[in-house]
Protein backbone atom coordinates (compact mmCIF):
# COMPACT_ATOMS: atom_id res chain seq x y z
CA UNK A 1 0.00 0.00 0.00
CA UNK A 2 1.41 3.40 -0.60
CA UNK A 3 2.38 5.56 1.86
CA UNK A 4 2.44 9.01 0.82
CA UNK A 5 -0.93 10.86 -0.03
CA UNK A 6 -0.11 11.63 -3.45
CA UNK A 7 0.33 7.79 -4.51
CA UNK A 8 -2.68 6.53 -2.07
CA UNK A 9 -4.66 9.34 -4.49
CA UNK A 10 -3.18 8.46 -7.53
CA UNK A 11 -4.23 4.29 -6.53
CA UNK A 12 -7.69 5.91 -5.84
CA UNK A 13 -7.59 7.66 -9.32
CA UNK A 14 -6.33 4.41 -11.31
CA UNK A 15 -9.22 2.23 -9.11
CA UNK A 16 -11.78 5.05 -10.42
CA UNK A 17 -10.67 4.86 -13.54
CA UNK A 18 -10.57 0.80 -14.35
CA UNK A 19 -14.02 0.81 -12.98
CA UNK A 20 -15.29 3.03 -15.68
CA UNK A 21 -13.04 1.73 -18.50
CA UNK A 22 -14.07 -2.07 -17.30
CA UNK A 23 -18.42 -0.89 -17.13
CA UNK A 24 -17.22 0.65 -21.20
CA UNK A 25 -15.87 -2.30 -22.03
CA UNK A 26 -18.58 -4.44 -20.84
CA UNK A 27 -21.03 -2.79 -22.46
CA UNK A 28 -19.30 -2.87 -25.43
CA UNK A 29 -19.39 -6.71 -24.98
CA UNK A 30 -22.64 -7.17 -24.30
CA UNK A 31 -24.39 -5.30 -27.54
CA UNK A 32 -21.51 -6.67 -29.74
CA UNK A 33 -23.31 -10.31 -28.33
CA UNK A 34 -26.50 -9.38 -28.50
CA UNK A 35 -26.19 -7.78 -32.38
CA UNK A 36 -24.03 -11.41 -33.12
CA UNK A 37 -27.81 -12.82 -31.88
CA UNK A 38 -29.65 -10.69 -33.94
CA UNK A 39 -27.94 -11.30 -37.12
CA UNK A 40 -28.16 -15.24 -36.34
CA UNK A 41 -32.15 -14.56 -36.16
CA UNK A 42 -31.69 -12.93 -39.43
CA UNK A 43 -33.54 -9.72 -37.70
CA UNK A 44 -32.34 -7.19 -39.83
CA UNK A 45 -33.85 -4.24 -38.84
CA UNK A 46 -32.80 -4.54 -35.10
CA UNK A 47 -29.32 -5.70 -36.16
CA UNK A 48 -28.28 -2.54 -38.10
CA UNK A 49 -29.54 -0.52 -35.32
CA UNK A 50 -27.42 -2.44 -32.95
CA UNK A 51 -24.21 -2.09 -34.93
CA UNK A 52 -25.27 1.44 -35.33
CA UNK A 53 -24.81 1.66 -31.33
CA UNK A 54 -22.20 -0.67 -31.46
CA UNK A 55 -19.69 1.61 -33.95
CA UNK A 56 -20.85 5.06 -31.69
CA UNK A 57 -19.69 3.14 -27.92
CA UNK A 58 -16.39 1.71 -30.42
CA UNK A 59 -15.72 5.32 -31.45
CA UNK A 60 -16.08 6.89 -27.86
CA UNK A 61 -14.37 4.02 -26.49
CA UNK A 62 -10.88 4.78 -28.95
CA UNK A 63 -11.62 8.20 -28.42
CA UNK A 64 -10.72 7.51 -24.07
CA UNK A 65 -8.37 5.54 -24.49
CA UNK A 66 -10.24 2.40 -23.85
CA UNK A 67 -9.26 0.54 -26.47
CA UNK A 68 -6.95 0.72 -29.56
CA UNK A 69 -8.10 1.92 -32.65
CA UNK A 70 -7.46 -1.06 -34.99
CA UNK A 71 -9.28 -3.42 -32.73
CA UNK A 72 -12.51 -0.91 -32.79
CA UNK A 73 -12.19 -0.62 -36.60
CA UNK A 74 -11.55 -4.48 -36.87
CA UNK A 75 -14.85 -5.23 -34.82
CA UNK A 76 -16.62 -2.09 -36.63
CA UNK A 77 -16.01 -4.16 -39.90
CA UNK A 78 -16.76 -7.43 -39.12
CA UNK A 79 -20.62 -6.43 -37.88
CA UNK A 80 -20.96 -4.54 -40.63
CA UNK A 81 -20.13 -7.18 -42.99
CA UNK A 82 -22.30 -9.65 -40.92
CA UNK A 83 -24.75 -6.93 -41.10
CA UNK A 84 -24.57 -6.05 -45.22
CA UNK A 85 -25.10 -9.94 -46.18
CA UNK A 86 -27.86 -10.43 -43.98
CA UNK A 87 -29.78 -7.39 -45.97
CA UNK A 88 -28.52 -9.10 -48.96
CA UNK A 89 -30.19 -12.21 -48.28
CA UNK A 90 -33.64 -11.06 -47.37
Amino acid sequence: MPIMANAKKALRQSAKRQRRNQLAADEIHSLRVKGRKLIADKKEKEAAETAKLVSKKLDKAVSRGIMKKNTAARWKSRLAKKVNALGKKA
